[in-house]
């Protein structure tokens, strides 16, 4: 509230708060760490020019995203492209594991990531705000600019497909 009177010093206080959390969205949404780095500081740049829109009535960290979010869409219409296939964004395995666990969770990982990678940019953004954002579906709602109704349909939706997209990816890596 402070910044959108006019305290633009304090964007600094939200910036070290907020800005490993915008990073990771960008990165999973794109793929290539720079453009997700670059993506952050438009977003703050964007907090900052669009302050006076934060109403005290929504939640701020659905807002951040939402601002994330036109970030990341302004970038895939500029570039006409979404996320690099070669690039793994998902958590590594623990070192404490033993050499066979970390090879075969690496392998799981880069499964998930390209499967991921094959979900249309509206299922993957609401996965990620679901899942690794961990935000409420009221907020993810705010978010995306829909009701609490169709972000759990969209959510669910993109699980199943998910699961479908890794299910067959897995199969033929058996094979």
């Amino acid at each position: 509230m402070r910044v959108r009177d006019g305290e633009v010093d304090e964007l600094g206080i939200l910036f070290e708060r907020h800005h490993a959390r915008v990073y990771s969205f960008c990165l999973r949404m794109t793929g290539d760490r720079e453009t997700a780095g670059d993506m952050v500081q438009e977003t703050f740049v964007r907090m900052l020019k669009y302050r006076e829109t934060y109403r005290d009535q929504g939640a701020f960290r659905a807002w951040m995203y939402r601002l994330a979010r036109n970030v990341c869409v302004d970038h895939f219409r500029a570039t006409g492209r979404e996320i690099p296939e070669e690039e793994s964004v998902l958590d590594r395995p623990s070192p404490e594991a033993s050499p066979n666990e970390r090879a075969s969770r690496r392998q799981e990982l880069r499964l998930l990531e390209r499967a991921l990678r094959r979900l249309s940019v509206e299922k993957r953004e609401t996965l990620l705000l679901a899942r690794f954002g961990a935000m409420p579906y009221t907020e993810i709602a705010e978010t995306l600019g829909c009701t609490v109704s169709a972000v759990k349909v969209r959510v669910h939706r993109a699980v199943r497909e998910l699961r479908e997209i890794y299910s067959k990816m897995a199969d033929e890596v058996v094979s």
